[in-house]
């Protein structure tokens, strides 16, 4: 009985023992997309402190873990996952991605962070959040959606757009950002002009994942040379575990919707009649609207495949090829490129070694229309565009006694675009390998080696008919064509070379890289000349290669994950410049507090984030047009400039300017920023305040005469600065399961000023049709460096200007140059975007508004035409229909009046589209959704002209127009 008892004691006793005892649980963690390990996951028993980590192989093991405890598995860009422990002795486990926290992780230049993480001013927009649309470039995807970044799009097919980040930097080098496509820094080869339509139309657009936007200097300065005007790092997307295949179809009709105003042919008679009654006779018999004789309807389509998966499971893979034709409205313009990419994102040595290679093929054929908006506007209407009887292939072309072409008028638009084919064939090639290791040996630290080609040739065919009037020789009375064949090779050579090292120390997070950068870029020109010119002779130009190399150095300390400091250093070099002046240091700081995650707000029910910025950084700019500015250079003579001595050829040089001391221009630039959110971020943005300033700018400036062998060149010449203030908010207004509405909205303020140039000189600038040598615009200290530069137009006491009458501005009784002032300046004070996204169960509806206030525009198309005395010269001229208005005859001043100056600002409803999504329809379809919309649906303005959107300065003298597009498209994914 005693034994019995004893027994019966120790077991009760283990029954508590048992069911408090602890066991070790270990596994595995992968990512559900690609399959592969997953490093750095927090394991933790939830509501303690006992945790683990997942090692490089994705291995964990947690120990003392009891019956019933949850565990969690938590990684950035992963969904958490929880599992209740009830002895298993391994638990595998699959995360997946999440979409809105892998937004959170962003790309800036040799690495990557958390957004909550950044220091700088960088903005992030992704596939999710893209604009809908004709969207045949990739600018487009992002065009009104960041604070501080404008995007102007001309008319033309994949339009070459102008891509400005907080105003650019410079007064005539270079102020287009950088581009940077998966660590490879992109060539711009319309440098060359190989027939290229931009830097961004060999890339398909729909292989893009994200864009990564660099605004401001302590987050560009890890660029040096390439980041004073910013970077728009373009991450493409890669392959996945799971077989992924996506069909995109799109077809659609673009309509000129706008023209210039000018009379029709039965105004255009009354109006001869009233004002040339003894001329009347003169007119045609035809009723033609040139303008509408030089657009068309235009039909583009855009097709896309793309097939991604992981091969053998073990290589993830993706693939595309895309298809897009576009026409343009002006008759004869057209694109077309066939794109096609391989991405291959293996991870081997238990992922240790991450290999990333990308390689895309570009094939782009472009046909360019010449510019004929200015003789369609001019033409005469009553005049027909065909003539049985014209010896100039059957087009109406006015004639002289003789029955030649006249010289010094008008010719037919239609013929000049019929009679015309320039065609460029671009073969482009752009990728990179990317090998990341992770050092077995010390996982502390990483090397990155980058390999990048941007590699393009071209063939550019160029003819005229030789039954063109512009093709006739009056002189020698038989017709010359034109005909030309050249040929372009450019290469952009990449190196990169780092070292990343992270480590946790206590409190603190360090992470630092540094390396070495290395680019080469070659140009080679090979061109035939006129080939129906014995004289012309093939040329072949090989110029000498320009060379970009770095040294950097950055370093990222975060603290308590509320403390962030930044600091980097960058030597940068340039071929472009002596070896006196070749190298430059270009330093940023920047610091980060969380604000949000100190105590006194870590609970806030209202308050998610608040996040403090501040950042300083200095940029180097070294991007001119001529690689040999230092260089002591000849130009050897034209057949035209040749001499005959003793019977012999005699071929001429002519020293070429040379600025031996020219250097670096430097951008230095402050940022203070605030980032914040409310209700779980169900609304956040950000504000930014900014100052940036311009040195030693580099433009092109005036020289004495007989000084440099020219009258301008190069120099480095002053200062000017740029401040301004960025807004922007996103807010989910509605978030149900099955409504959704997201609206978000950025403003932009931006005052620009020279403060400095050299001498207090004026520099005149941008040349304007209607007179010889007249300019419009002006850089001169205290304003903008694009100011418009005219008279002060007199009125009558009922508002009507009075031709050739201006104000004496200084009062000394005569009117001249000394009275122009300062009438305006073609940048907009205040940009705007709006975008809203509605989504009801299967209906979507979006749009995208922009809109533009404070800026000018100065209207040459009505200063140069719409004047009497312009309507008979030589022969008949049309004219805009606001000559009424005026009733200017000809004065020859009175295209530098400020009443040529209007005001631009403009609302722009960029697009609207409309889809419905059908899911799970049948085996094999994920998805499949149908869509339609419209492009430039309206805009609102009281500028006068064609649009108020252009590139040229804010110079209106005719350009290619902006139409209205019809689109229907349907997305199929499996």
């Amino acid at each position: 009985m005693k034994t019995l008892t004893k027994s019966a004691l120790f077991l009760l006793w283990l029954i508590p023992m048992s069911f408090f005892a602890q066991s070790t649980v270990s596994g595995t963690v992968t990512d559900a997309g690609s399959g592969q390990p997953i490093p750095g996951v927090n394991i933790i028993v939830k509501e303690t402190t006992n945790g683990a980590s997942s090692d490089f192989d994705g291995l964990y093991s947690l120990s003392n873990v009891n019956n019933g405890d949850v565990i969690v598995f938590s990684y950035v860009g992963f969904i958490p996952q929880e599992v209740t422990y009830t002895g298993q002795a391994t638990i595998d486990m699959v995360l997946e991605e999440d979409a809105a926290e892998l937004e959170q992780v962003v790309l800036i230049g040799y690495g990557a962070a958390r957004k909550k993480d950044l220091t700088g001013s960088v903005a992030l927009v992704t596939s999710e959040n893209f604009n809908t649309g004709n969207n045949v470039t990739a600018e487009n995807l992002f065009n009104g959606r960041v604070a501080g970044v404008n995007i102007n799009t001309n008319g033309g097919p994949a339009g070459n757009s102008q891509i400005r980040i907080r105003g650019g930097a410079s007064l005539n080098a270079s102020n287009d950002p950088l581009i940077v496509v998966d660590g490879l820094p992109l060539n711009d080869p319309r440098d060359t002009n190989n027939g290229s339509r931009s830097v961004l139309s060999a890339i398909n657009p729909n292989d893009i994942e994200s864009f990564s936007i660099l605004k401001d200097a302590s987050a560009a300065a890890i660029y040096g040379n390439r980041g004073a005007n910013g970077v728009i790092i373009i991450t493409t997307k890669k392959g996945k575990k799971n077989l992924q295949i996506s069909l995109d179809s799109q077809t659609n009709i673009t309509t000129a919707n706008e023209v210039v105003d000018v009379f029709s042919a039965d105004e255009y008679r009354a109006f001869i009649a009233e004002n040339f009654p003894d001329r009347l006779a003169d007119l045609g018999s035809a009723s033609t609207d040139w303008q509408d004789e030089i657009y068309r309807d235009a039909f583009s389509s855009n097709h896309n495949l793309s097939v991604g998966g992981s091969i053998m499971q073990v290589l993830p893979t993706r693939f595309t090829l895309g298809r897009s034709d576009q026409e343009g409205l002006r008759r004869t313009s057209k694109f077309e490129r066939t794109a096609m990419s391989l991405a291959l994102n293996p991870r081997l040595f238990n992922n240790h070694l991450k290999v990333d290679v990308n390689a895309n093929l570009s094939f782009e054929k472009n046909r360019f229309a010449p510019g004929v908006e200015g003789s369609a506007i001019t033409f005469d209407p009553t005049q027909p565009v065909f003539d049985a009887t014209s010896p100039y292939g059957g087009f109406f072309e006015y004639l002289n006694s003789e029955g030649f072409a006249q010289a010094n008028v008008q010719r037919n638009p239609v013929a000049q675009l019929l009679q015309t084919r320039d065609i460029a064939n671009v073969r482009r090639f752009y990728g990179n390998a990317k090998f990341d290791y992770q050092l077995h040996f010390f996982p502390d630290l990483r090397a990155v080696l980058n390999l990048g080609l941007d590699s393009s040739e071209t063939d550019r065919f160029e003819e005229r008919s030789t039954e063109s009037a512009n093709t006739f020789n009056s002189a020698q009375g038989e017709f010359n064509g034109f005909k030309s064949d050249t040929d372009f090779l450019t290469e952009n050579r990449l190196l990169d070379a780092y070292l990343v090292y992270n480590k946790k120390v206590g409190a603190f997070d360090i992470e630092a890289t540094g390396g070495y950068s290395y680019q080469k870029f070659e140009t080679e020109i090979f061109t035939t000349g006129d080939q129906r010119d014995p004289n012309i002779e093939p040329e072949e130009t090989i110029s000498p290669d320009v060379v970009l190399l770095a040294y950097f150095l950055r370093t990222n300390i975060k603290i308590n994950d509320r403390y962030f400091i930044t600091g980097s250093i960058r030597r940068d070099g340039t071929s472009r410049f002596s070896e006196d002046n070749r190298f430059g240091y270009f330093p940023s700081a920047s610091f980060g507090w969380q604000i949000s995650e100190e105590n006194f707000l870590r609970n806030s029910n209202v308050l998610s984030n608040l996040r403090l910025r501040l950042g300083y950084g200095i940029t180097g700019q070294q991007d001119i047009p001529s690689a040999f500015e230092f260089l002591e250079r000849y130009r050897g003579s034209s057949p035209n400039t040749q001499y005959i001595l003793n019977g012999e050829v005699v071929n001429i040089v002519q020293a070429q300017f040379r600025n031996e001391d020219i250097e670096w221009e430097k951008i230095s630039e402050y940022n203070i920023g605030l980032d914040y959110g409310f209700f779980n971020d169900r609304i956040s943005g950000s504000v930014d305040v900014f100052r940036k300033e311009s040195d030693d700018l580099l433009s092109q400036a005036p020289v004495p005469d007989a000084a440099n062998f020219t009258n301008q060149g190069f120099q480095n010449i002053g200062k000017f600065v740029t401040e301004g203030i960025e807004f922007a908010i996103n807010a989910d207004v509605i978030r149900k399961n099955d409504f959704n509405w997201n609206v978000s909205f950025n403003a932009t303020y931006i005052d620009r000023e020279i403060e400095e140039l050299a001498f207090g000189q004026d520099i005149l600038t941008t040349g304007i049709s209607g007179g010889t040598g007249n300019t419009i615009q002006i850089q001169r200290q205290g304003e903008d460096p694009f100011s418009f530069f005219t008279f002060a137009q007199v009125y009558d006491e009922n508002g009507r200007p009075i031709e050739g009458a201006y104000a004496d501005l200084n009062g000394d009784g005569v009117i001249n140059n000394n009275d122009r002032y300062v009438s305006g300046n073609a940048v907009a004070d205040v940009t705007m975007g709006l975008q809203s996204t509605v989504n009801y169960k299967n209906f979507d509806l979006s749009f995208n508004m922009r809109a533009s206030l404070g800026n000018e525009i100065y209207n040459n198309v009505a200063s140069s035409n719409a004047q009497l005395g312009n309507v008979f010269r030589n022969v008949f001229n049309n004219t805009p229909v606001s000559v009424l208005d005026t009733n200017f005859q000809n004065t020859s001043d009175v295209i530098l009046s400020d009443f040529y100056v209007e005001d631009a600002s403009f609302l722009r409803m960029d697009n609207i589209t409309l889809g419905y999504t059908l899911r799970d329809v049948m085996k094999g379809v994920s998805s499949l959704r149908f869509w339609a919309g419209v492009q430039n649906a309206f805009v609102i303005t009281d500028y006068s002209g064609l649009d108020p959107e252009i590139q040229n300065n804010g110079v209106d003298n005719t350009i290619f127009p902006r139409g209205r597009t019809y689109l229907l498209g349907i997305n199929y994914k499996y």
